[in-house]
């Protein structure tokens, strides 16, 4: 499964990648924990940003005291490659304009907008880590990939074979949705849902 990190507490001081959860976003974590849509995880990548990182922690929380066993999946699997498109040429950016740069980058895949990755490169980036990650990993369970939701929307675009659009985008905007797909066949299994209210 394809998890985006909940709610972050939002500081224009910090550098983006740095923000951590909210209250809130912990909140839906921990949510998702009590569902019985993570009971087959026994294997957790992130992104090495510090949200996917606390939410990759919460997680495999879980999934150590599943199987109880500190040792095994106690930890997440930081990879780089997992990050969000990058969007250091501006930083930080009002919603508002956050909003409006957001669909020009969904709209014009392979054009960099205002400096930021073009979004075709983040696909292929973020498609090739998947795939790195789902052939190198030897759990017998499921896999969760905690990271960010311009990746996700641009790996569900992949993943149903359709161009580059802001409508595979995850609901909401505060974040902390997942969706799943078949490790062998890459067949989506559903779309995004809320991890807050996951059963």
């Amino acid at each position: 499964m394809f998890v985006t990190h909940g709610a972050v507490a939002i500081d224009p001081s910090v550098p983006v990648p740095c923000w951590g959860l909210s209250e809130k976003g912990r909140a839906q974590h921990e949510a998702f924990n009590r569902s019985r849509a993570v009971a087959g995880v026994r294997s957790v990548y992130c992104s090495n940003e510090q949200k996917a990182r606390d939410a990759a922690a919460i997680l495999s929380a879980r999934v150590a005291a599943a199987i109880l066993s500190a040792r095994v999946a106690a930890r997440p699997v930081v990879v780089e490659a997992l990050r969000e498109n990058d969007r250091s040429a501006t930083g930080y950016l009002p919603e508002p304009e956050f909003q409006a740069v957001a669909d020009l980058f969904f709209a014009h895949p392979d054009q960099s907008v205002r400096g930021w990755e073009r979004a075709a490169d983040a696909q292929a980036r973020i498609v090739g880590c998947v795939d790195r990650i789902l052939a190198s990993d030897r759990t017998a369970g499921d896999v969760a990939i905690i990271a960010h939701g311009g990746v996700g929307a641009l790996l569900l675009c992949h993943l149903l074979g359709v161009p580059v659009s802001r409508a595979m985008d995850q609901p909401g905007r505060s974040g902390g949705n997942y969706f799943a797909f078949d490790i062998r066949s890459r067949r989506l299994l559903h779309g995004w849902r809320d991890i807050a209210t996951a059963s």
